[in-house]
C-alpha cells in the first residue's frame, strides 16, 4: 500500500526475481534440450528474457518490480539469424533497448532546468518575505501603543511565516543541492527532523491563517474575540493543533513508512496532514466570501446615491484585493490539481503560480498590515520626530558651547540667549503627541529666539 519503496527493498526484489527467472531458465532448457538455432533464455540483471527464435526482435513488458521504470512501455532484444542476442562489440555487452522503460527519468532530467528556475523563484520570494516580516514584527513589539489582541495575532501569523521561510532553507541545505539531491540526504535523524519542522511549521501557518480568518469574521458578525483572554484560544489553535497531527504524522511514518528522509510521499499517510491543512483553507475561503458578501451589501447601503456604482465596484475590489492575502485565497486556484504529472504546459503554469505566491505571501501581508497601516506609520512617524528633535537639541547645545559668551547662532541669526533660556523654551518630547496631532513647539520656541519681538506662544501644527 506504500508508494515508496528503499534501496535495500528494491534489491531484496530484484533478488527475488532473479531467483524466480533462474528457475524458469532451468525449466525451459530442459523442455528445449537438444534444439539448436534458438537464442538462449537469460537473466541480464534486470529482465528475464524468454527463449527466441533466430531473426525475432523480442520484446518484453518493462518489469513493475522496478520501481522507477514506465510500467507501460517495453524493453527490446534482437535475436539474430546464428541463434545469438546480438552483441554490442564495442562494449562487449549484449544489446537492449530499454528506452521506453525509462521514461520518466528522461523526463525528469529534462525538467532540471524548471526546478532551478522555481528554487531560484521561491528563494527570492521567501528571502525577500523573511526580511521584511522581521521588520514588522520588531515594529509591532516595539512600539506599546501597538500592543493590542488584534496586533498579537498578526504577531503571530507573522511569526509563522518567518518560521515556515526558515525551516524551508533548512530543509533545502539538508536534502537538495540546485542539481538534485546532496550527500546529506541520506536517511539520517537530521534530514528527518528538518522534514517534520518544515511540516509543522507549514501547517501552523496556514492555521494562522485560519485564525486571522476567524477573528476578523468575529468582530465583524460577533465580536466576542476583543478580550485578551481570548488570545490564549487563539494561541493553542495556530501552534498546539498543527502539533498534534503532526506528531501522529511522525509515529505513523515512523512506524510504518521509515524511508529516506521522509520527504516523498507514504502513500495515504500524507492525508494526516493534509486534511486539516486543506480543511483550514476551504473554512479559510468560505470566511472570506461570507465577508465579502457583507462588505459589498454595507458599501450599497451606505453609499446609495452618493457614489457612482463605478466608484463602489472600485472600492469593493479594493477590499477584496486587500482581504485576499490575508485569507491565502491563492491556495484555492490550483487546489483540486494532484501533483501526478511532473510535464507539461499546465504543470509549469501551476508550479510557477504557486512557487511566486507562497514565497511572496509572507511580503504581502507584512507590506498591507504592517507598513501600509495608519497606526504603524503614526508611531514610526513620531518615533522619527523624537529622534530628530533630540539630535537637534544636542546639536544646538555643542554650538551654544563653542560659541562663547552665552550667544547662539541659529537660522543665520546671533541671538544672545544663554543656554538655559533655551532649556526652558523646549516641550519634552512627551508631549509631542496630543489627540494623533503632532505639536512641533521645539521650532516656534527656537524661531521665536531669533526674533524677541515676535515671540508667540500658539504652537505650529504639523
Amino acid at each position: 500500500a506504500d508508494d515508496v519503496i528503499t534501496r535495500d527493498e528494491q534489491i531484496y526484489v530484484l533478488i527475488g526475481a532473479h531467483a524466480k527467472c533462474e528457475r524458469k531458465i532451468k525449466a525451459q532448457i530442459a523442455l528445449v534440450k537438444g534444439e539448436s538455432g534458438d537464442c538462449i533464455p537469460e537473466w541480464d540483471g534486470i529482465i528475464c528474457w524468454p527463449q527466441s527464435r533466430a531473426g525475432q526482435l523480442v520484446s518484453v513488458l518493462c518489469p513493475e518490480y522496478i520501481y522507477d521504470f514506465n510500467h507501460r512501455g517495453r524493453a527490446y532484444r534482437q535475436c539474430d539469424a546464428s541463434g545469438h542476442w546480438e552483441q554490442v562489440h564495442s562494449v562487449n555487452r549484449t544489446w537492449a533497448n530499454y528506452t521506453e522503460c525509462t521514461t520518466y527519468l528522461n523526463s525528469n532530467y529534462k525538467s532540471q532546468e524548471v526546478f532551478k528556475r522555481l528554487h531560484l523563484m521561491y528563494t527570492v520570494g521567501y528571502s525577500v518575505s523573511l526580511a521584511s516580516l522581521l521588520v514588522a514584527v520588531f515594529i509591532l513589539c516595539y512600539f506599546k501603543r501597538l500592543h493590542c489582541t488584534r496586533n498579537y495575532i498578526h504577531i503571530h501569523l507573522f511569526t509563522s511565516f518567518i518560521c515556515r521561510a526558515v525551516s524551508i532553507f533548512v530543509k533545502d541545505a539538508v536534502l537538495y543541492t540546485v542539481s538534485g539531491y546532496s550527500s546529506a540526504s541520506d536517511s539520517t535523524a537530521g534530514c528527518k527532523v528538518a522534514v517534520t519542522f518544515f511540516l509543522y511549521f507549514l501547517a501552523t501557518n496556514h492555521f494562522w491563517i485560519l485564525v486571522e480568518g476567524l477573528y476578523l469574521h468575529s468582530l465583524i458578525f460577533m465580536a466576542f474575540l476583543s478580550d485578551k483572554n481570548y488570545l490564549w484560544a487563539l494561541i493553542i489553535i495556530g501552534w498546539g493543533v498543527p502539533a498534534v497531527f503532526v506528531s501522529i504524522w511522525v509515529s505513523a511514518r515512523a512506524s510504518l513508512a521509515d524511508t529516506h528522509c521522509w520527504d516523498i510521499s507514504a502513500g495515504n499517510l500524507k492525508w494526516i496532514y493534509q486534511v486539516p491543512i486543506l480543511a483550514a483553507i476551504v473554512v479559510n475561503f468560505l470566511l472570506f466570501i461570507n465577508i465579502v458578501r457583507v462588505l459589498a451589501s454595507k458599501l450599497w447601503e451606505t453609499n446609495t446615491g452618493k457614489l457612482d456604482p463605478r466608484q463602489q465596484y472600485r472600492k469593493l475590489l479594493k477590499s477584496t484585493l486587500v482581504l485576499m492575502p490575508l485569507f491565502g485565497v491563492h491556495y484555492m486556484v490550483f487546489m483540486a490539481l494532484p501533483y501526478t504529472e511532473v510535464t507539461g504546459l499546465l504543470w509549469q503554469v501551476q508550479m510557477h503560480y504557486e512557487m511566486f505566491f507562497n514565497s511572496s505571501q509572507g511580503f504581502f501581508v507584512a507590506f498591507i498590515y504592517c507598513f501600509c497601516n495608519g497606526e504603524v506609520q503614526t508611531e514610526v512617524k513620531k518615533a522619527w520626530l523624537r529622534r530628530s528633535l533630540t539630535q537637534d537639541i544636542k546639536q544646538k547645545s555643542r554650538m551654544t558651547s563653542s560659541a562663547g559668551g552665552g550667544s547662539c547662532y541659529y537660522g543665520g541669526m546671533m541671538s544672545h540667549t544663554t543656554m538655559h533660556s533655551v532649556s526652558l523654551s523646549v516641550v519634552t518630547p512627551r508631549s509631542l503627541s496630543v489627540g494623533g496631532v503632532f505639536l512641533v513647539h521645539v521650532t516656534s520656541s527656537l524661531n521665536a529666539l531669533t526674533t524677541p519681538s515676535r515671540i508667540s506662544h500658539t504652537p505650529l501644527m504639523a
